[in-house]
């Protein structure tokens, strides 16, 4: 699903950010990427969406070769990758429904598709009775929940969660992460970027470490990593 083959990425002012990375992630998998702030992992996170382009080496997702998509096509193929953020971005003058309604309007789909999929996305994350309420009415975890039925509502076969769970309590970043395991669970190939390493332990998938841009352990299980 996902293939990074010898991939660097150094920033205009020479900061190098990841250096000669090579990854594979199977599609149905779910991934933990972890490292400390500044090891490169949501420079990851941006390379995979076509936010930024590698210095050096070649991504391919879902069998596509990323670096032949042009400008004007980055929008269809970010249809097939759903992207949550730690300050969840919803549009505080729209009410939940809109904020996953807008998600399908980009990709001009139907009001009758719309009217069909938004419910169906808000009773997935647990927040069908919260429809009309706007994003300054609902706890954090709820708007991530808003975010994340957003990510999901065109059906991407990728998500990918940089630090989701950043600006939640522990009862709600638990919450968030077992939501996370359901979409897993569904297919869906689930990438999260996070430091919080004691959900990453008690979660028993897949862990990456990266360090100075560098993946220094890939382990199936989470070990004592810090």
């Amino acid at each position: 699903m996902i293939k990074l083959e010898h991939v660097s990425k150094t920033y205009e002012a020479g900061v190098q950010a990841i250096t000669d990375v090579n990854l594979h992630i199977l599609p149905g998998e779910f991934v933990f990427i972890v490292g400390k702030s500044g090891s490169g992992k949501s420079t990851m996170i941006k390379l995979l969406q076509k936010e930024l382009a590698p210095t050096h080496g070649k991504i391919m997702v879902n069998g596509r070769d990323i670096g032949n998509i042009s400008r004007k096509n980055i929008p269809t193929y970010r249809r097939n990758i759903g992207v949550v953020f730690q300050n969840f971005r919803l549009l505080q003058d729209r009410n939940v429904y809109e904020n996953v309604a807008f998600a399908m309007r980009v990709t001009e789909a139907s009001k009758r598709e719309i009217k069909k999929k938004v419910p169906q996305m808000l009773s997935l994350v647990g927040l069908a009775a919260k429809y009309r309420s706007l994003p300054r009415q609902l706890s954090g975890g709820e708007q991530q929940r808003v975010a994340i039925a957003r990510a999901l509502v065109n059906e991407p076969k990728i998500l990918l969660a940089d630090e989701p769970t950043g600006n939640l309590d522990n009862h709600n970043a638990w919450e968030i992460m077992r939501l996370l395991d359901e979409i897993n669970q569904r297919g869906t190939t689930v990438v999260v970027v996070t430091h919080n390493m004691d959900i990453v332990k008690a979660m028993n998938k897949r862990v990456i470490t990266i360090k100075k841009g560098v993946i220094v352990s890939d382990e199936e299980e989470p070990g004592d990593e810090d």
